[in-house]
């Protein structure tokens, strides 16, 4: 099986580099050629450009940034268009419900197997190979690429026919988490505000009744003042509730919640705050609370 992997950055440079591993033939292109020559000592073949990873390929995999990324590189850089009829494209990075049905369209219309299967986990989880996936798609795609995605996750958890459902639960999810972030950054304003100690308060909470691996992950980046490295960026955190509430938008679901979310995201941004990780959200809300 020929596999072409377009987005070698924090999630997918691991990836790529397990199937490697894993024995598969991959060709690999990446914006910055940096890491497709780090996959290449591997063994990986490099690509100068999309087009030239996905000709002839059996499964193109991409895990690339946002919206506009996936556009360029998959029909400005001509990689879908490079694709044979009868390939599978599994797309696993976290893109907007409005794309996501109209790829489907266009592979479709190129008789190439579109599947949507967006990942849950940080950088050290897909090292490990043991990433939750959310796929969605035609039966007979997600049952030809399930040995890849074995490759790359513990669990892939199917989640219906049409590839916009995997996204959408994507967006779901990393609404509930940036909810998470936010709830735990006022409430250690709250604590902080009657002197209490963070550190100790988000051990109490991350060992009661939030003893979960978001609280738990992201509590103790807060306790601790770190936020770099990002393990995930809150620029792109605020990416994701804004797709969110697009999707809800669409869907007619309001999203409350996510509205005042995406507040607290551009007070970060608007602080130059963008680069770090998620967990940094706390600085805003340090911020409005007079603690910064």
């Amino acid at each position: 099986m020929k596999i072409a992997f377009l987005g070698l950055g924090t999630m997918g440079f691991p990836m790529a580099a397990n199937l490697v591993r894993a024995g598969y033939a991959v060709r690999a292109w990446n914006r910055s050629p940096a890491p497709v020559e780090r996959l290449a000592a591997l063994g990986a073949q490099a690509a100068a450009t999309p087009a030239e990873a996905a000709a002839d390929a059996d499964v193109l995999i991409s895990m690339l940034a946002d919206d506009d990324a996936t556009e360029t590189s998959l029909l400005d850089a001509g990689a879908l268009a490079a694709l044979r009829p009868g390939a599978i494209h599994v797309n696993m990075a976290t893109i907007s419900v409005a794309l996501a049905l109209r790829l489907a369209g266009l592979h479709q219309a190129r008789g190439v197997a579109y599947v949507a299967a967006p990942v849950l986990g940080r950088v050290n989880v897909a090292e490990a190979g043991q990433l939750n996936i959310l796929a969605a798609g035609e039966e007979q795609a997600l049952a030809a690429v399930q040995p890849l995605l074995d490759v790359l996750g513990q669990k892939t958890w199917r989640l219906g026919r049409q590839p916009e459902q995997a996204n959408a639960a994507k967006l779901a999810m990393n609404f509930m988490i940036a909810s998470a972030i936010g709830a735990m950054s006022e409430a250690v304003a709250l604590v902080q505000g009657y002197g209490l100690d963070k550190a100790g308060f988000i051990e109490l909470a991350t060992s009661t009744a939030f003893a979960a691996p978001v609280y738990k992950g992201y509590g103790q980046a807060i306790a601790d003042d770190r936020f770099e490295p990002a393990g995930f960026k809150l620029a792109l955190g605020l990416k994701d509730v804004r797709l969110a509430l697009e999707a809800g938008e669409q869907a007619h679901v309001p999203l409350s919640l996510a509205s005042a979310l995406r507040d607290l995201h551009i007070d970060g941004l608007a602080h130059g705050e963008g680069h770090l990780d998620w967990a940094a959200l706390s600085r805003a809300s340090a911020r409005r609370a007079g603690q910064a």
